[in-house]
């Protein structure tokens, strides 16, 4: 009987067990229908950060708020947060997070019993990677299905994401009130600077915020705030991560209660970058955060000093690398008055007579004068132009040197006038820049007076090729896997270090120190426009004074107004000038009655004296344009190349490159040492002035 009772009992067991298994695969597949529906991972969505630019550093010059408003900056664990509040979080949030695999079962069971006991959610048991799976896929209602959907999300970024990605992704996502989210965004905010270094106390406030981020807000419930980091505090103390004294001290600092703005630094650069750079969520510039600070405070205090509607743009760039190092664009980006949020640096502005050095550049390499030459500052008239000089004097018979430093007009409109204003314009273009002229208008000799429109920024990478010595390199301000920058030919090597050691004498505002800083002052006509721009050997600078609208301003000079800003901008790079590069080789430095009889005193065109038949010098060998073939020797010496000259008063001076090799004969000949390979320039000058010039290639 025992028996047949047991069958109908095994039946049973049987069909039990077989209808688990069928329930558990049901139920099993379900589960899994139901997680495969919940679709892939929203990655690319919690990715999606604030663009920030950010210094040749990496410190951040300027955060852009995403489509919506909120404030995310990217966060790198490992190099941007301090190490003490990754411990508090970590001991807080997730003592386990660096062995469970994105759901820790003792947290789990904890919080089940806490449920169990209590009848409601006092700790969700949740880890990192569950919080993170929370703020990739929000959810208002606390529940179970909320809960079993972390879990499974949390299970695939675990498999997905390693542990710093993850960690990394979630000090991005944090709620820390209003819309600002992670710890960069919050740090920044309430505490003025980046998490790299904190306080305890700061530390366990950011830990305590995202637990309850609009209840704690620190713009509207500080004291809430508060009672959350102490209760961090405690926690800590009592699990023996913080000594209770620690605690203590920590506990005795006031918390914010007030945000801080997001840092704007270099907003016009920043603009431009993004609109260069449109997909990218971190642009990285050349410019050098403390310096543009330091650049961009002493705009705004000699704004407001020069007077009302005047603003000032400054820009510094490095000699040898083309890097801009700081770009202040006006005195205030958010004044409206002074124009602020349009960049000076970029506006085509008349220079007034910053072009000067480059007249005086040219006529040095055309070897026609030299700095210890003599010029006459007296009226005359080309044409019917007839310059005049800012004061209204003249000085008489000066040397070229003395000209130039003090910015004398007639003297550099008639070595204008011997270069030719198309030749200048021309290099100065070939050297990057661009020089806008009046509409149907060929350039003239007004233009070494300001008759012509350029940018700071323009003049900046002309004046940086002094200290190159004669070589220019395009501006660069975002910087990039590849620099194709290539240099490009202002002038001779002479002729450049010749005017940067005439500039470098030019008397220095009362603000500056004698023999520092190489320099030039301008000031357009009306006094529209005051103008400064120097250079040591490391670094150069350009500052402009004037009203944006383009107003006249009575009283406004370039060298009252801009050189000291100039001057003061220099001290602020927290570094003693550097000195210029040295004389090249074969640079004529003479007194002037040492210099070859031609070179002691220039004259202009109109007035060079002739009598009889005396006609100008003319080169007829080698021909301009010609290739020259040097013939070696076979020691591998040079054969000396001949230049035969016609006319012309002796005695006839040989310039080679700029440099004076010697007379010609009573022939009028020379063999000269052929230069090369490459292009070559050669220059004759008779007794009255009078030259002429041709260029060949050496091979």
């Amino acid at each position: 009987m025992s028996g047949m009772a047991n069958k109908p009992r095994g039946r049973w067991i049987r069909r039990a067990v077989a209808m688990a298994a069928v329930t558990a695969l049901l139920v099993t597949g379900a589960f899994t229908a139901w997680a495969i529906s919940l679709g892939p991972l929203p990655l690319a969505e919690a990715r999606q950060v604030s663009t920030t630019v950010v210094d040749r550093n990496g410190k951040l010059l300027r955060a852009y708020a995403m489509a919506d408003g909120r404030w995310r900056l990217p966060v790198d664990a490992k190099t941007s947060v301090d190490p003490i509040y990754l411990k508090l979080l970590l001991a807080y949030e997730d003592q386990r997070f660096h062995s469970h695999r994105g759901v820790d079962p003792l947290a789990l069971s904890r919080a089940a019993v806490q449920l169990a006991t209590s009848g409601h959610i006092i700790s969700g048991g949740s880890t990192i990677t569950m919080q993170l799976a929370r703020l990739m896929e929000p959810r208002r209602q606390r529940s179970l299905y909320a809960k079993l959907r972390q879990i499974v999300r949390a299970i695939e970024i675990e498999q997905q994401l390693d542990k710093d990605e993850i960690l990394d992704l979630y000090l991005a996502l944090a709620p820390f009130g209003g819309n600002l989210e992670g710890v960069r965004a919050a740090s920044i905010a309430y505490f003025g600077k980046e998490p790299k270094r904190l306080t305890l106390a700061e530390a366990a406030l950011l830990v305590a915020l995202p637990q309850s981020p609009e209840r704690r807000r620190l713009d509207r419930h500080p004291e809430a705030a508060r009672a959350g980091r102490d209760r961090v505090l405690d926690r800590m103390v009592e699990e023996g991560v913080l000594s209770a004294d620690d605690a203590a001290q920590a506990k005795s600092e006031a918390v914010p209660k007030f945000r801080k703005p997001m840092p704007i630094l270099a907003p016009h650069a920043a603009d431009q970058a993004l609109a260069t750079m449109k997909d990218s969520s971190l642009i990285k510039l050349t410019l050098d955060s403390t310096l543009q600070k330091n650049l961009e405070s002493l705009a705004r205090d000699r704004a407001v000093a020069q007077g009302p509607n005047i603003s000032v743009a400054i820009i510094a760039v490095d000699n040898e690398s083309g890097d801009i190092l700081a770009r202040v664009g006006s005195s205030d980006y958010f004044d409206e008055r002074r124009a602020g949020q349009v960049d000076m640096t970029r506006a085509v502005r008349s220079p007034g007579s910053t072009l000067k050095p480059f007249i005086y550049g040219l006529a040095f390499e055309d070897g026609f004068v030299h700095p210890e030459s003599l010029i006459d500052d007296r009226p005359i008239r080309f044409g019917s132009y007839a310059p005049e000089n800012f004061d209204m004097t003249f000085q008489g018979t000066v040397p070229v040197r003395k000209a130039l430093q003090l910015s004398l007009n007639v003297p550099a409109i008639a070595l204008l006038d011997r270069v030719g204003a198309s030749r200048l314009s021309s290099r100065l273009k070939q050297a990057g820049t661009s020089l806008v002229l009046p509409k149907d208008e060929a350039p003239g000799l007004a233009m070494g007076l300001g008759g012509v429109g350029i940018t700071l920024q323009d003049l900046a990478q002309l004046y940086a090729g002094f200290p190159r010595l004669g070589t220019t390199r395009p501006l660069r301000e975002i910087m990039l896997d590849r620099d194709d920058r290539e240099p490009m030919r202002l002038m001779d090597q002479v002729a450049a270090w010749q005017v940067g050691n005439v500039l470098i004498g030019t008397p220095p505002p009362e603000n500056g120190v004698h023999n520092r800083i190489a320099f030039k002052t301008g000031t357009s006509y009306g006094y529209r426009d005051a103008w400064s721009v120097g250079f040591d050997g490391r670094i150069t600078i350009g500052v402009w004074v004037g009203r944006p609208d383009g107003a006249p301003v009575p009283g406004l000079i370039g060298r009252s107004a801009a050189a000291p800003i100039l001057f003061d901008a220099f001290a602020r790079t927290g570094r003693i000038p550097a000195v210029l590069p040295k004389a090249p080789k074969g640079t004529l430095v003479a007194g002037n009655t040492r210099l070859p009889l031609p070179l002691r005193r220039f004259r202009p065109v109109g007035e060079l004296v002739r009598t009889g038949s005396d006609q100008a010098p003319h080169i007829q060998f080698p021909i301009n344009g010609s290739r020259i073939d040097v013939d070696r020797a076979a020691g591998g010496e040079v054969t000396p190349m001949p230049v035969k000259v016609a006319g012309g008063v002796l005695p006839l001076t040989m310039l080679v490159d700029g440099v004076a090799v010697g007379d010609l004969d009573s022939r009028r000949q020379r063999l000269i040492d052929p230069p090369g390979p490459g292009f070559a320039r050669l220059t004759v000058i008779d007794a009255t002035g009078a030259a002429d010039t041709v260029v060949i290639r050496v091979q």
